[in-house]
């Protein structure tokens, strides 16, 4: 890489970092890659350390030693997560998003990935400081989420299929209970999809009763994989406790009502706020 001035390189190796969430960096790669004394790339990542937590971006740790480096940890400061989260609401209480049947429309959010990152930076930033060896979700809807968590914290994203697929190989399939009419369905993994004994992160964009996600946590149980998180976009805030069949998880936003006959849509912030 050819000789960079001090500014140019400050921004190459942001850049960097960012493309690299959850890695750890050795100090000599950026010297090697800069030309540049050891000396000089601590005061840059100290620079950069400073403007990422005044920023609320996330954490720039560094750890000494021969086996040390620079690892950079994405996380959404307060403020800017309470800031995205109320845009979030707005939009989903537009009222041309009520359905026939009062179901909430929700694809356009899903399809828009600047939205999809910001949501999953905060996912991944509740997630942070957990083991997480993957990111899983359950096919369609939930896949932008899924992969923009999965960006922030670096990891591979396992899709369960509903159907399954011949080109998958050999697979493990459950039987599960979803919707309000106890419906029940058929999910699969291919057992090349996932090791046995990992830690997995699941993440949806929507849950009511807990059906689905649950299904993806009994499913987890035959690769005897350990569940390490749930993150959902939005909550039905309808269902009662009592009858949720999970509650360790975090949450975006609330859907608490859905009048079609008033067009009134009522969003709140998700337990996310509470962790």
């Amino acid at each position: 890489m050819k000789k960079l001035k001090r500014s140019e390189r400050l921004v190459d190796m942001t850049q960097y970092l960012l493309s690299k969430p959850h890695t750890l960096i050795p100090l000599t790669t950026f010297a090697e890659r800069y030309g540049a004394a050891k000396s000089s790339i601590s005061e840059d990542l100290a620079i950069i350390k400073d403007v990422f937590e005044d920023e609320g971006l996330g954490e720039l740790q560094t750890l000494a030693g021969a086996a040390g480096g620079v690892r950079y940890t994405p996380k959404l400061s307060h403020e800017r997560a309470l800031a995205f989260v109320q845009e979030l609401c707005g939009k989903l209480q537009q009222s041309d998003r009520i359905l026939p049947g009062g179901y909430l429309y929700m694809s356009d959010l899903l399809g828009q990935p600047s939205l999809m990152n910001e949501a999953g930076k905060l996912i991944a930033t509740a997630y942070a400081d957990r083991e997480i060896d993957v990111v899983m979700t359950v096919e369609t809807k939930g896949i932008p989420l899924a992969y923009a968590t999965a960006a922030q914290l670096n990891l591979p994203v396992v899709l369960v299929r509903r159907d399954h697929q011949v080109t998958e190989g050999s697979a493990v399939s459950i039987n599960y209970v979803s919707g309000s009419h106890k419906s029940i369905h058929t999910m699969s993994l291919s057992r090349r999809a996932l090791r046995e004994r990992s830690r997995v992160l699941i993440v949806d964009d929507f849950m009511k009763a807990g059906g689905t996600i649950q299904g993806m946590v009994d499913l987890l149980a035959e690769f005897n994989a350990e569940v390490a998180g749930v993150g959902v976009l939005v909550e039905s805030g309808a269902v009662g406790s009592q009858e949720r069949l999970l509650q360790d998880y975090v949450s975006l936003a609330c859907l608490t009502d859905v009048d079609p006959r008033t067009k009134m849509i009522t969003v709140q912030r998700g337990n996310y706020f509470k962790e």
